[in-house]
């Protein structure tokens, strides 16, 4: 009898599949990581805002006309963050844009006019406190326009913060913000509401952020 018939055909061709995938998901895992150290220790140190612009287009990142990434901002995957326009990044702020996982839901999208200040974290991936294997988990920060999120805030995954909200500095968001509420606190609570100019029974903010420093 041939040994080969010993050999379950469709096991191997399982097996081989498994396998490739694997193999295509690691290449693709240090491609990743080789594109974020790159914009992180190079990109991320050029005192230019037009050069980086450039570099972070480059790699997959929508950002808006008149809009900027301060020096030394940290970026995950940048093929899944899109930046509105007039828009201002201040430095060291972390940007999470990862959408890697299998059905995953991650991604960042911020709106127009909208400012986040220096070492501010927005976090798209977090593990799974719960699940026995401490899976990992990705779900997309929204965050609208006229926002302003203060220093050293962070903004955890599956985040929506509405149109003209404020974060004061060092709040823990984790949950949404409804438009024009003000939070603050850990974890972040509504302290109070935005003022602004009254149009009906809507409200509306219409300003420009303006020009950004040089050579940061």
């Amino acid at each position: 009898m041939n040994q080969d018939s010993f050999v379950p055909q469709g096991t191997f061709s399982g097996f081989a599949i498994h396998l490739l995938k694997k193999v295509f998901r690691r290449i693709s895992a240090w491609k990743l990581e080789a594109i974020t150290g790159f914009l992180w220790w190079f990109v991320g140190m050029i005192p230019s805002h037009t050069i980086r612009k450039f570099f972070y287009r480059f790699s997959g990142l929508k950002i808006g006309k008149g809009s900027t990434i301060h020096m030394m901002a940290r970026i995950y995957d940048p093929r899944h963050i899109v930046i509105g326009e007039d828009t201002i990044v201040g430095e060291r702020a972390t940007l999470d844009g990862r959408k890697q996982l299998p059905n995953s839901q991650g991604g960042l999208i911020i709106g127009n006019h909208t400012d986040i200040a220096s070492e501010v974290m927005i976090w798209t991936s977090q593990h799974d406190i719960q699940d026995p294997g401490f899976k990992a988990i990705e779900k997309k920060v929204v965050i609208g326009d006229y926002v302003f999120i203060g220093p050293r805030s962070i903004i955890l995954p599956g985040i929506t913060i509405g149109n003209g909200a404020i974060i004061a500095a060092g709040a823990v968001v984790t949950k949404n913000v409804e438009p024009f509420t003000i939070v603050a606190g850990t974890p972040a609570q509504k302290i109070g509401e935005r003022k602004s100019t009254l149009s009906g029974t809507d409200k509306s903010l219409n300003y420009k952020l303006g020009r950004t420093r040089l050579f940061q």
